[in-house]
């Protein structure tokens, strides 16, 4: 009785647990190639401390994609849930502040030219 809205269940989770590790993974990248001067200046924690967060959220959210562990199964584990806000906080505060700090050639009013 309960067996396709299981299986219906599992592949909503599972797609959600891919899109976590895509956010993961975006803001991942991001913080790699924005230069370590940048946080400091935007007045954000250091480039160090965001990669060990990003990186272990990333971990996260790919143990939940691939279902290491049982992770994910069911509902999604606290360290998902937690990894998918450290990514969002990233992706929503500190991303926005450091951009304008991003290394690059020649900047004009509405961008590089």
């Amino acid at each position: 009785m309960f067996g396709p809205v299981n299986s219906v269940l599992s592949l909503v989770f599972w797609l959600l647990s891919i899109g976590a590790f895509i956010l993961s993974v975006w803001a991942l990248v991001h913080a790699v190639r924005i230069p370590s001067r940048a946080f400091p200046a935007a007045g954000k924690q250091t480039k160090q401390l965001w990669l060990i967060i990003l990186g272990f959220a990333t971990l996260f959210t790919f143990a939940a994609a691939v279902n290491y562990g049982g992770m994910g199964t069911g509902l999604p584990s606290i360290f998902t849930i937690a990894a998918v806000i450290a990514a969002g906080i990233y992706l929503a505060d500190v991303k926005p502040a450091v951009n304008e700090y991003r290394g690059g050639g020649n900047q004009g009013p509405y961008g590089p030219w």
